[in-house]
């Protein structure tokens, strides 16, 4: 039943931000969710500044979230549109991706969702302070 309500959730935001993401092609909006509320709260201009900082989180990933619901119940989720796309290689995976999406945790560290070509779901963890990327934004610290 847990994994049945956790797969349905993870389809709902992965369905929610493809969505989005045909929007966001056109205009490369930056768009912060609020998970608990289950919606946009705030839409950005993408510039170069944040997919600097976005691309510095990228390089970071040094590992894999392991937890059974990587999605929290409480926290935000940011969708990075790159433009141009980014060539992530690293063990878990090698693809051209063109969008991430940031989830912050109220409780935990930040992890980086992305997509293969596939649409298979990958959920990175990172070291890297991103206190520069979430000022760019203007997203309180």
């Amino acid at each position: 039943m847990l994994l049945q309500k956790t797969l349905h959730l993870a389809v709902l935001i992965f369905f929610f931000f493809n969505l989005s993401t045909v929007y966001a092609k056109v205009n490369n909006d930056i768009e912060i969710m609020d998970i608990e509320e289950n919606k946009i709260i705030k839409k950005i201009p993408t510039d170069s500044n944040i997919q600097l900082e976005t691309e510095k989180v990228i390089k970071d990933i040094n590992g894999f979230v392991k937890a059974f619901k990587p999605i929290p119940d409480k926290g935000y989720m940011i969708k990075i549109p790159l433009d141009p796309s980014y060539h992530l290689e690293n063990k878990w995976i090698n693809t051209i991706i063109d969008e991430v999406i940031l989830i912050i945790p109220e409780t935990e560290k930040p992890f980086l969702l992305t997509f293969d070509d596939e649409n298979n779901p990958y959920f990175f963890t990172f070291q890297i302070k991103i206190d520069n990327l979430l000022k760019t934004l203007e997203f309180p610290i």
